[in-house]
């Protein structure tokens, strides 16, 4: 029996990306001590008053089925947070909750574009997501952008493959960059989604990770909010990873459609994990700087670390919790110097060539270790790209 095209080719029978971080894995499983520097989960876990909200919801009983859409005070705490950062005018009927970012990338792919419509995305991209486009029936098409313009996407990128399309996929604060697009860059992407009447679609899950320059969601620009769809998630902004809460913002009638796609694949989030994101986001702004904190600190570290490193250059970053680390210096690709470190210093980092072309000779670094275990791998990585220079 054959499977279906769609299922083949999430991955178009070819890598996913995830080649050394499988590699440390099976490192560690055999023994060996490995700096894992690889993928976005946090040092802390989730806040044991966030646990406990959770624990104590399920024994008071809920555990039954859970409101689709998502419960309607969880759903009200998510817009009333999006209205005040942003100022648009948020409700519930704005909001759908999805088990995670992830699905709410999926759900609005699905919502925007019909098989066969041509989804554009920024390249270097999250690694999921050229396989998310291709589940959703889209026809992926990556923009590329260019390290030296710090993976700042330019008009004239972007008009290059807006021909045809239908939707446009962002994310800033970046991952793997760690770029904050500027509000001149927003304005771009706003001007010719408008132009071209695409859907534009911004993930924003890394909205608390911003260290320099400012957030700004496309949302909030004239004409912008009934074409736009925002992804939203506990994950990063709570260390709520393993919980999966996330949303989608959206127009009310497209939010509707939403809610039937979730009756008829998701079923919806568990109530009593609904409850432990509504009492995390009742915590407010302290909890959420809380956690953003190391990633604050870790990064002025690394650049002290890095700075004045001739054989790597950082790539010129403003929020999240990773660097990219541009290393064509050491005439080797990025795929070439991360099985190397690991093989020789036992420290695992992600290639760029798993985000994108535009990444090809770059290695992305997870600042998600202890400060001073970081600082050592930092300088372990400088010192081992320096004996790579020819």
């Amino acid at each position: 029996m054959k499977l279906s095209n769609r299922i083949r080719t999430i991955n178009k029978g070819g890598s996913d990306g995830w080649e050394v971080f499988l590699k440390a894995r099976q490192m560690i499983a055999d023994g060996h001590e490995v700096v894992e520097l690889t993928i976005g989960e946090h040092d802390r876990r989730t806040d044991a008053t966030i646990i406990h909200a959770m624990y104590q919801s399920a024994v008071d009983g809920n555990t039954g089925y859970a409101s689709i859409p998502g419960i309607l005070p969880l759903r009200q705490a998510i817009a009333t947070r999006v209205q005040t950062r942003t100022g648009v005018a948020t409700g519930p009927e704005n909001i759908v909750v999805t088990p995670g970012g992830q699905a709410a990338l999926f759900a609005s792919h699905m919502a925007v574009c019909d098989p066969g419509d041509k989804a554009l995305y920024l390249n270097p991209y999250y690694a999921t997501y050229p396989g998310t486009l291709r589940a959703s029936g889209c026809v992926d098409v990556a923009v590329p952008t260019r390290s030296a313009n710090a993976f700042q996407p330019t008009r004239a990128e972007l008009e290059a493959h807006v021909k045809g399309a239908k939707s446009l996929l962002i994310n800033s604060p970046n991952n793997p960059s760690g770029v904050v697009y500027s509000r001149e860059t927003i304005q771009i992407i706003a001007d010719v989604v408008k132009a071209n009447d695409l859907w534009l679609i911004s993930d924003e899950v890394y909205d608390t990770q911003v260290w320099e320059g400012e957030h700004i969601s496309p949302r909030t620009l004239p004409g912008m909010a009934d074409r736009t769809l925002v992804i939203g998630s506990m994950s990063k902004s709570h260390a709520m990873t393993g919980s999966r809460v996330g949303w989608v913002v959206g127009p009310p009638d497209v939010v509707a459609r939403l809610v039937d796609l979730s009756t008829n694949t998701t079923y919806g989030v568990p109530g009593f994990i609904q409850a432990a994101a509504l009492f995390a986001l009742s915590q407010g702004d302290p909890l959420e700087e809380d956690v953003a904190s190391p990633f604050r600190r870790r990064r002025l570290l690394a650049q002290e670390v890095l700075k004045g490193a001739n054989a790597v250059r950082l790539v010129p970053s403003g929020g999240a919790m990773y660097l990219m680390l541009d290393i064509r210096a050491t005439g080797l690709s990025g795929e070439g110097f991360a099985h190397a470190l690991l093989d020789q210093e036992k420290i695992a980092v992600m290639p760029g060539e798993s985000f994108g072309t535009s990444a090809a000779g770059h290695v992305r670094v997870a600042m998600t270790i202890d400060d001073e275990k970081f600082v050592v791998a930092l300088k372990r990585l400088v010192a081992f790209a320096r004996k790579q220079v020819p």
